[in-house]
């Protein structure tokens, strides 16, 4: 302030009447141009405040990553849970598991629809995954009951509800792994970038050698036509693609990935390979899903017993690439798009949402909008001068077409907020 005060005293005589006039100008414009209305929009994604973080107050990491998580991430102090037990073992016996599960039941908040987990280790409770057992409970039918069989189905597979818990009495869950504090803030912090970014990249749908985890690659020509003009696709016929900068999508079927060093991973990318053991994350004997993360990927998944080569243990990819593209979270997406999840592991930022949000602009006596929320159907559209009302219908119905981002809405008087519904 010392160095500074002598410049402001002596600019002030000199061009004070100018400075006066110019910060008059702005407020008059502010003040007299017309603004651009709010607009809610359809319920469509899970909310921060609707996800519980886990943590094991005996593992010091995972409190650090779930303190860091919660703030960063603007969940309530509420949804902060707090478990108790030896930390770093590959496996959790179930017996030692149903006592925690039914306490942290009793300790979740009413309106909690989903679950992070804040540890690497332990990544399976017996035959399930960790996240499968936080999501159902200790439940034999969500394994395999001999060598290659399928498992009970996911009730929230292929939904677009964003309300799990409500809907359908699941609360799935993710876990924010990591073996270093560095590792997941980095993977936390390219979550947060990537929300509402709307960002370009291209879904690398990669066909190898590898006949038995190459299975998903028969869905790659239809996958590619669906996601024409909503998310750019490539199919490639390789052991791996290198040197890549745009990489927002990654599907294959390997042991082993090689390149990963070569790569640049979009904020809020996702990426898996279909695999026996990559949920095995701290002691895999193949390629854990951790690589991916540890890459630049926000998201990945992988199997912690043998799955063998069932399709439908593993994410589809189109279903994934639908629901992330929609405005879904991660958690969401992925959890989606996996039909049997009872031996997977799903791993990243539950929260990252690189497609939520809109974008409204005034042209003329009309309102342009560009979102990629909406599903197909029919909306009717309300205004109101209030957030909360009371909001007026307003005549005639929008039609919303698959993969639709445009739209035209008519500039309203006294419309300082806008609420699309689905009718």
């Amino acid at each position: 302030m010392r160095i500074l005060s002598p410049i402001i005293r002596y600019y002030d005589r000199r061009f004070a009447a100018t400075l006066i006039a110019v910060l008059l100008y702005a407020v008059n414009s502010t003040v007299g141009a017309a603004q651009t209305p709010e607009l809610i929009l359809p319920r469509h994604r899970l909310l921060p405040a609707e996800l519980a973080v886990i943590v094991n107050d005996r593992d010091p990491l995972s409190v650090q990553i779930g303190d860091y998580y919660r703030r960063v991430r603007g969940i309530p102090a509420g949804n902060l849970l707090h478990v108790r037990f030896t930390p770093g073992r590959a496996r959790m016996p179930r017996s030692e598991f149903g006592p925690l599960y039914t306490t942290l039941q009793r300790k979740t908040p009413a309106g909690i629809q989903a679950y992070a987990i804040t540890w690497a280790a332990p990544y399976r409770v017996d035959c399930m995954s960790i996240t499968a057992a936080f999501s159902f409970g200790f439940d034999q039918a969500y394994c395999s009951q001999r060598r290659c069989a399928a498992t009970r189905h996911n009730p929230y597979f292929a939904s677009a509800s964003s309300a799990p818990w409500d809907d359908y009495g699941v609360r799935p869950s993710m876990a924010l792994a990591a073996t270093g504090f560095d590792q997941a803030k980095a993977l936390i912090d390219r979550g947060i970038q990537s929300d509402g970014a709307q960002p370009g990249g291209t879904a690398y749908l990669v066909s190898t050698s590898d006949k038995a985890r190459n299975v998903r690659a028969a869905d790659y020509p239809a996958i590619a036509a669906r996601m024409a003009h909503w998310i750019n696709s490539e199919i490639v016929q390789a052991e791996g693609i290198q040197d890549r900068t745009d990489v927002l999508f990654y599907f294959t079927g390997k042991v082993r990935v090689p390149h990963l060093d070569s790569l640049q991973f979009v904020p809020g990318a996702i990426a898996d390979h279909l695999t026996s053991a990559g949920g095995r994350l701290t002691d895999s004997r193949q390629m854990s899903a951790l690589r991916w993360l540890e890459a630049g990927a926000t998201g990945s998944y992988g199997t912690v017993v043998e799955p063998c080569n069932v399709r439908g243990k593993f994410p589809h990819p189109g279903l994934l690439m639908e629901a992330y593209g929609s405005g879904r979270t991660l958690l969401e997406a992925y959890w989606q798009s996996v039909q049997q999840p009872g031996e997977g592991i799903f791993i990243g930022d539950p929260l990252a949402a690189p497609y939520d949000g809109y974008r409204l602009e005034r042209d003329g006596e009309r309102l342009l909008l560009t979102t990629r929320v909406l599903r197909p159907g029919t909306y009717r559209l309300f205004h109101a001068t209030d957030p909360v009302g009371p909001f007026h219908a307003v005549p005639g119905l929008l039609e919303v077409g698959y993969h639709q981002q445009h739209f035209v809405l008519p500039d309203i008087e006294g419309g300082n907020y806008l609420k699309l519904e689905r009718h």
